[in-house]
């Protein structure tokens, strides 16, 4: 049994973590870590385990590093992948030393670039751009589930100041960014926010008489409310209806729901 646990706004860490899937021999789960952070301290026991993850501000997202924390392996083979628009700065290096803290050395490191979804400070990629770095996505994927068929293992710096440093002002920022998100009144309250946010961090709520989502500090900021929403009735910061949003174009609604 080889268990995938995956974290996804986008879709672009579950495409992967699904030709990966697709790709090993042999019985494969595919598993949300958004529905395992709040449990606590998890067992994760498998014949080889593959954590998937984006790259939030040079590092982890903080659910990830939270399920990394809590998380017991019981495996004698696991590898992380990081996917990315511009770069992963130090993610794999937290997650690194995390793994160290509790004695797990045979691990591979492997990154994975996609498509830049960080909309509200990069704006929407251009379709060239987005063609060459989906095919990036594709190639490196590929790349990623031979190493896990293989049981490769690699090492890697894990000196990262600046992106620690870089991380460490994001972490505090989010605990204010969910204030930072706007309902527009193109809203009609489908309640898609709220079925696919990762960490349950939206809900749709009564505010002045009308059926609104409503952001809590639970919010990872994945922006998978904002990308995904069918009125684009969810803004952040200047960002408006105007700009395009992106969603990997080969992950529906309804994989990132389920």
């Amino acid at each position: 049994m080889t268990k995938i646990y995956y974290f996804s706004g986008t879709g672009n860490s579950l495409w992967s973590a699904r030709k990966i899937a697709e790709s090993i021999d042999g019985e494969c789960a595919l598993i949300n870590i958004g529905s395992e952070v709040w449990k606590g301290e998890t067992a994760v026991e498998a014949d080889a385990v593959v954590l998937l993850f984006p790259s939030y501000a040079f590092g982890l997202p903080l659910a990830v590093r939270r399920f990394a924390m809590n998380a017991v392996f019981k495996t004698p083979y696991l590898a992380a992948f990081v996917t990315f628009g511009s770069t992963p700065g130090g993610t794999l290096a937290s997650l690194s030393r995390i793994l160290k803290r509790k004695n797990i050395d045979r691990v591979y490191f492997g990154r994975i670039p996609a498509v830049e979804n960080y909309i509200a400070i990069f704006g929407s990629p251009k379709e060239k751009t987005k063609r060459r770095r989906l095919e990036m996505q594709t190639e490196a994927t590929g790349e990623a589930a031979r190493c896990v068929a293989e049981r490769r293992v690699n090492r890697i710096n894990v000196f990262r100041p600046f992106s620690a440093f870089i991380w460490l002002l994001f972490s505090i920022a989010l605990k204010f960014f969910y204030k930072w998100y706007r309902v527009s009144d193109d809203c009609n309250a489908c309640g898609v926010c709220e079925k696919l946010c990762p960490v349950s961090a939206v809900s749709i709520r009564d505010v002045s008489g009308k059926l609104r989502p409503v952001f809590s500090a639970k919010c990872e900021h994945c922006q998978g409310c904002l990308n995904w929403c069918p009125k684009k009735a969810i803004h952040f910061g200047l960002l408006n209806a105007g700009v395009a949003r992106y969603h990997h174009p080969e992950v529906s609604l309804k994989d990132i729901v389920r």
